[in-house]
């Protein structure tokens, strides 16, 4: 029995452009919920840190978490972001027993 993916990314805002970068991340929630394999899709704001964003994710398989990588809104998010992003983090993940 396969395992589903939990991917937990987090996005640290460059100073100036922590609602730039707000705004292009919550463009990927909507799509990215409809896509095929996706359990869980959740954006995070840091309470404290206004431009420190975590995205939860639960997949299916990595197979269908990586289509989504290649997707129209997350190729239009990184196009768009590149200016906007001081640091990216990625953690690929299995729930523990």
């Amino acid at each position: 029995m396969s395992r589903s993916l939990t991917i937990v990314a987090r996005i640290k805002a460059k100073p100036g452009q922590e609602n730039t970068l707000a705004a292009e991340l919550a463009k990927l929630v909507p799509p990215t919920l409809l896509e095929a394999g996706c359990l869980q899709y959740d954006l995070h704001r840091d309470l404290e840190d206004p431009g420190n964003f975590l995205f939860f994710e639960n997949w299916e398989t990595k197979e269908q978490w990586l289509a989504h990588m290649e997707s129209p809104q997350l190729l239009a998010y990184k196009a768009a972001a590149d200016d906007l992003v001081d640091v990216f983090e990625l953690f690929q993940m299995e729930k523990a027993d």
